[in-house]
């Protein structure tokens, strides 16, 4: 099994319920099924208006079944009413998200800062 590693940091506002999760490693066949589960525990735990930045800075891999989970994951977001953000993508990953076509649907932004503005706009 590769290594991956996601924490979750509670960055929520008065006016926004915003948590990063910071993904790390490689996200493939070995790990994704398993590791996923941490992240729609969040979901379940937050069905309404919780707004995700996913920390891509230290994801070094992705396959296609780790794309899928974002998009459902980002599909199950949005009908609770809220936002999903990615940060810090590696350019090898914002490539895949690119021509997948995810960037059209989830904002790609260079910091959890720029991220944390776009929830709030």
């Amino acid at each position: 099994m590769t290594e991956v590693l996601i924490t979750i940091e509670e960055a929520s506002t008065p006016e926004k319920n915003i948590k990063i999760v910071h993904i790390g490693g490689q996200l493939d066949e070995s790990n994704i099924d398993e590791k996923i589960k941490e992240i729609y525990a969040l979901l379940e735990a937050n069905p309404q208006n919780l707004n995700l930045i996913f920390d891509l800075e230290n994801l070094e891999y992705m396959n296609s079944k780790s794309i899928g989970y974002l998009t459902d994951i980002y599909g199950k977001i949005t009908e609770g009413g809220g936002e999903m953000v990615i940060a810090k993508a590696r350019q090898n990953i914002a490539d895949i998200l690119q021509v997948v076509g995810l960037t059209q649907l989830i904002q790609s932004v260079e910091s959890t800062e720029a991220a944390k503005t776009a929830l709030s706009s």
